[in-house]
């Protein structure tokens, strides 16, 4: 098996208060089938054999549902496939001998916990916010039992697949929310369930997000270039027209 050597520049931080360094490693015999969090585990198991301190990166699931590996690998979140979350990123995407730079998520709402760890809890706010059904709608009705226009069922679908990781936020020089709000809002206000409440919804999540510290679009489409569910940027023209009916 051809195996492949690379030259890692990864963002070392002790902790949100530290200033933060770029730091360089070498990968060595990294396979091309596997995939980039693997890629760090392997630098990760030779920091520890010599005693240095492993380099942090959050993860989970591991396929590409809970949005947890959020990194931004030369310049990109995600790095340079499109519609792929970095655990789902495979090495073959890179050439022996390439240097790879690897930061964090850069914006003032998800401060640096350590190295490429971040806090996005301010995700969760937002979502706690607002960003649920609360209307008694009974017991679980028959799927079939109310009717929703085919068009409505499938953008309602295509919202929802949003795993919030937060890469339209990175990818956005203004660090806007938007893309992720407005797909929060939209998937639950096309839907009958969510449109008892979507002009209270509406409010409450935006003013949580300005309460964040989020920034404001722009409309440069970058939030949806770097989203590995490919949203799109309309839901957040559905978002405008929500709050501004609200």
């Amino acid at each position: 098996m051809d195996t492949m050597k690379l030259h890692l520049k990864v963002w070392r931080q002790k902790n949100k208060n530290d200033k933060g360094r770029m730091v360089s490693y070498e990968a060595n015999n990294i396979s091309e089938h596997m995939s980039f969090l693997e890629m760090l585990d392997v630098v990760n198991d030779d920091l520890i054999k010599k005693g240095d301190e492993p380099i942090a990166f959050d993860h989970d699931c591991r396929e590409g549902i809970c949005g947890a590996c959020s990194m931004v690998i030369n310049g990109v979140p995600h790095g340079p496939e499109k519609g792929t979350t970095t655990c789902q990123l495979h090495m073959r995407k890179f050439k022996d001998g390439d240097t790879i730079f690897i930061e964090p998520w850069r914006a003032k709402a998800f401060p640096v916990v350590k190295d490429l760890l971040v806090d996005r809890s301010a995700f969760d706010r937002i979502i706690q916010a607002g960003g649920y059904v609360s209307i008694n709608t009974g017991g679980a009705p028959d799927g079939n039992a109310l009717p929703i226009p085919k068009v409505d069922a499938d953008l309602a679908m295509d919202a929802a697949t949003c795993i919030g990781c937060g890469a339209c936020v990175a990818a956005c020089k203004n660090a806007s929310a938007m893309l992720f709000v407005s797909a929060k809002v939209s998937h639950l206000a096309l839907l009958p369930q969510g449109a008892v409440e979507k002009k209270d919804r509406v409010r409450k999540m935006v003013k949580a997000m300005d309460k964040e510290g989020f920034g404001n679009c722009t409309n440069q489409y970058e939030c949806e270039a770097a989203c590995p569910k490919e949203i799109s940027v309309n839901f957040i023209t559905r978002l405008n027209r929500e709050y501004i009916s609200s």
